[in-house]
């Protein structure tokens, strides 16, 4: 007979924490019932694991060597099925065994300073600036030196001299800048064209 469900006591729970940690577990494999809790499916998958990784190094010499001393069914199936329940109950900061190590492994195979989510310098390392890129725009009186290449067009304003040093048969060969704008003294006159 169904008992009336205001019979029982109201579930209390202290954490939202057992309610949405999801873990699958196998209650029953065919007709032979496990223990009330079940088995959870990640240590049978550690279980697994540990017996394929147990068989391929038993094949080393110098395990198999050891691994003859050990019954075969201490070596074979006590070992990995014990530590497979160990890893299965195992946390480290919370988290399952395999996601702790994959992202110990990655922290410290990884870069070890960051600065704006990317990967940086120790800040022990000093910085050197480039190149600075300076544009005069004529208001300090006097010029400047500077070299100029590639397509491109400058426009200079003021008195000048043009001399084109590409001339000449070894102007080409020893690539000098194609065309070389100097100053005027200030005693010289520019006159109108």
């Amino acid at each position: 007979m169904p008992e009336d469900s205001g019979s029982h006591p109201p579930l209390e729970v202290r954490s939202y924490r057992t309610v949405f940690e999801l873990e699958r577990r196998v209650y029953r494999i065919d007709r032979i019932r496990l223990p009330p809790g079940g088995v959870p499916m990640r240590g049978a998958i550690y279980c697994i694991a540990l017996v394929l990784f147990t068989a391929l190094v038993s094949t080393l010499p110098f395990v198999r060597v050891v691994a003859g001393a050990v019954p075969w069914y201490l070596g074979e199936v006590a070992l990995p099925l014990g530590v497979g329940v160990l890893l299965a109950l195992v946390r480290i900061e919370g988290r399952p065994f395999h996601l702790a190590v994959r992202s110990l492994v990655r922290q410290r195979l990884g870069p070890r300073w960051w600065r704006a989510l990317r990967p940086a310098q120790s800040p022990r390392s000093r910085w050197y600036p480039g190149p600075l890129l300076m544009l005069p725009d004529g208001s300090d009186g006097r010029w400047r030196a500077f070299v100029f290449t590639g397509p491109g067009a400058v426009m200079v304003a003021g008195g000048l001299a043009i001399r084109d040093r590409r001339r000449g048969p070894f102007g080409a060969l020893l690539r000098r800048p194609h065309i070389t704008v100097r100053e005027l003294p200030d005693d010289v006159v520019v006159g109108a064209r």
